[in-house]
């Protein structure tokens, strides 16, 4: 990589591979050459997963897919016939968590990528958001609905002990770990309408960073620990922004009918999301589709998928 301004070399490195694997040493070589320019780590030797949806609104068959962060190389982890939500990365494994209804009883599962063993972590009649992993990979952390109440607890996946951390007559939802693991930012309705909070990993400290009009939700922290990405309804709008964890410096950055689900790139750069629009002369139906976006909100870009798609979630960087 040559600098012509400057008339020196920048970095030099050389690949070696078979060539059904070409795909791969050119995103390596992208990483090299975005860490080089910007200084950060790059993005590009990624993978998402999502739920592939097909089908009439009213059934729609979802499976798990998996494809390189641009599209490419795409296959299905699940045949449909049952109903999958809400898939997640392991921070330290190639595996995904994520829910499946099982004779119509939720159930988290553990899916290994090589190997293609799926593992069940227990039977949670109401669960309602997702699983996420801690990021030290030992623990998931998820919203459990018992006798009406809705509340945060965590599943430690060596002995599958679960335990509370949220008491709280309201419904407390969709919790997502910091990167150094002190922390857990989570979806709460105790103030009257849905906020973003944040609180100690133990459950202590819980405390409100959100006070703008509208429905917050879905609130997952940056790789690098410094924003929280969320969703926010505001005016019959669909928004997704960021803000720092204590609460200051919330930003739009994208909007639409519906835009739900963002998931951040390995380096804490770039968003992927879904859009929904409505289709049919009558619009019963329904569309999504898969978007990347800068973090400055600039370079909005579509993924290509076969089917519709929706729920993404980025993988680490691939080893």
């Amino acid at each position: 990589m040559w600098d012509v301004t400057a008339q020196q070399q920048l970095t030099g490195k050389a690949f070696m591979t078979t060539p059904t694997n070409w795909r791969r040493i050119g995103h390596i070589i992208a990483d090299e050459i975005y860490k080089r320019i910007t200084g950060e780590q790059g993005y590009f030797d990624s993978r998402i997963v999502y739920i592939s949806e097909t089908g009439p609104y009213d059934h729609r068959i979802k499976r798990l897919a998996i494809m390189d962060q641009d599209g490419e190389n795409h296959h299905f982890l699940t045949d449909g016939d049952t109903l999958v939500l809400t898939p997640r990365f392991s921070p330290t494994e190639q595996q995904i968590t994520y829910m499946a209804y099982y004779h119509n009883k939720p159930r988290v599962y553990l899916y290994d990528i090589d190997s293609g063993r799926q593992e069940k972590l227990g039977d949670f009649p109401g669960m309602t958001f997702a699983p996420r992993f801690s990021p030290d990979g030992n623990k998931v952390v998820m919203s459990l609905s018992k006798n009406g109440n809705s509340d945060v607890y965590t599943m430690d996946l060596r002995n599958h002990g679960v335990s509370q951390l949220t008491h709280d007559n309201s419904i407390n939802t969709s919790p997502s770990y910091s990167p150094d693991g002190k922390y857990i930012t989570f979806e709460s309705d105790r103030s009257g309408v849905p906020e973003i909070y944040v609180m100690n990993s133990d459950g202590s400290g819980a405390h409100r960073i959100t006070f703008s009009e509208g429905h917050y939700s879905s609130p997952v922290w940056s790789p690098r620990g410094d924003l929280i990405a969320f969703t926010r309804f505001y005016q019959n709008q669909f928004y997704i922004g960021v803000i720092h964890p204590d609460g200051h410096g919330e930003r739009l950055i994208t909007q639409g009918y519906d835009v739900e689900g963002p998931t951040w790139a390995p380096n804490g750069r770039v968003l992927a999301y879904f859009k929904e629009l409505p289709t049919g002369w009558n619009k019963t139906g329904r569309s999504a589709q898969l978007y990347t976006i800068d973090l400055t909100g600039f370079n909005e870009m579509k993924v290509n998928t076969p089917l519709d798609a929706s729920d993404p979630a980025w993988s680490p960087l691939n080893p």
